[in-house]
Formats: C-alpha cells, sequence, structure tokens
C-alpha cells in the first residue's frame, strides 16, 4: 500500500512509522499490543522489512516477529532508495535508537523544551553510534494546541530554538476557519 500510495501521489509519501501504545485501538483491530519491549522488537524488526521490501528487488529476513524469504514488493515506490520514513517517540533505549538507523524524520511525541533537547541529544548520539550523520534526520516536535493561538506559537518557537525544524500542531475539534486563521497568523503563515 505504501508503494502505491506513494506512486499515485507522484513521490510525496512519508511513512509515519511508531511502536504503538494505544490498547483501545490495538484490541479493535485485534491485534495483541505487548509489552513495550515487545512492541520495539517487533518495531526494529518491521522498520528493516519496510524498508527491505520498498528499497530491495527482493527481501529475506528472519526474526521473532517477521519471516520473509524472497519477498517482492513491485511495483517499488517513486522515492529512492525508499519513502522517508518518519518515526515517532521519545523512548530512550529503543525507539530512538531504531529512529538512528533508519529515520529520515524523527517527531519528538510530546513534552517540554528540556524532554526535546534531551531526547535530540539521544537521538544525535544513537546516530554517531551507527556512523550516522545527525543532519540525515528531519526533527520535529507535536505542539498542542492550547486555544491561545500566541502562546502555541510560542511554544512552536522555543522548540524551534532547541533544534526543531517542524511543528506539528494538535488542534482539537472543530478545525474551522475561526480557530485556524488565527492560528495560522500566529504562526506567520499566510491563511
Amino acid at each position: 500500500m505504501a508503494a502505491t500510495l506513494d506512486i499515485v501521489s507522484g513521490g510525496r509519501l512519508e511513512l509515519g512509522l511508531g511502536t504503538g501504545w494505544n490498547q483501545e485501538e490495538s484490541s479493535a483491530y485485534g491485534i495483541e499490543l505487548g509489552t513495550p519491549k515487545e512492541r520495539s522488537d517487533r518495531f526494529e524488526e518491521a522498520c528493516e522489512v519496510i524498508t527491505g521490501l520498498l528499497s530491495r528487488e527482493s527481501t529475506t529476513f528472519k526474526g521473532s516477529s517477521y519471516e520473509l524469504t524472497g519477498a517482492r514488493c513491485n511495483p517499488k515506490p517513486v522515492q529512492r532508495p525508499h519513502p522517508p520514513l518518519c518515526i515517532g517517540g521519545s523512548g530512550e533505549k529503543r525507539t530512538l535508537r531504531t529512529a538512528a538507523r533508519f529515520a529520515q524524520h524523527w517527531n519528538f511525541d510530546s513534552g517540554t523544551v528540556g524532554r526535546f533537547i534531551r531526547a535530540r541529544d539521544v537521538l544525535h548520539q544513537y546516530c554517531a553510534d551507527v556512523r550516522r550523520g545527525p543532519a540525515e534526520i528531519l526533527l520535529s516536535s507535536q505542539v498542542r494546541f492550547s486555544g491561545d493561538p500566541a502562546a502555541t506559537a510560542a511554544s512552536a518557537a522555543e522548540l524551534g530554538e532547541a533544534g526543531a525544524e517542524l511543528a506539528i500542531v494538535y488542534l482539537p475539534p472543530p478545525c474551522i476557519a475561526a480557530v485556524l486563521e488565527p492560528l495560522a497568523t500566529a504562526l506567520g503563515r499566510p491563511v
């Protein structure tokens, strides 16, 4: 599905991935959420499988969660070697290590600017461990809209000063012009 979406969008897909956290959602789809360790193990394998399928002619992989033998994904996506992977989360032991290996975009899930800085620094250390330049990974952060456009813009600016290159603003419904226009103005973007 990801390869097809990248093709029909003309190479504009960015594939967002994470370990999962929502028990209600997992139960609704009949998926065993598992412990944080199980989710991290499964996620790391999934990243390896996904990048292999999207970039290689065929993929063979044997792990504890996935096993593929000569698996193919055709046609290939437009973007090479594969569409960018955006890995969300800030788990210092596993998620950030997996992001250093596989992500082209890392999204800080939520928290203070101090937590962002700490997670960013841990990510950069993992990048050094795998001999990858930290600049190869776009840094973004979620910003919650509190109802005050100026305060939301100030939060985004503070994260920007700490190294976030992109703010993803979460708005509660309804997302109507009366809410969006003042926020867009405060963020310095034309509506």
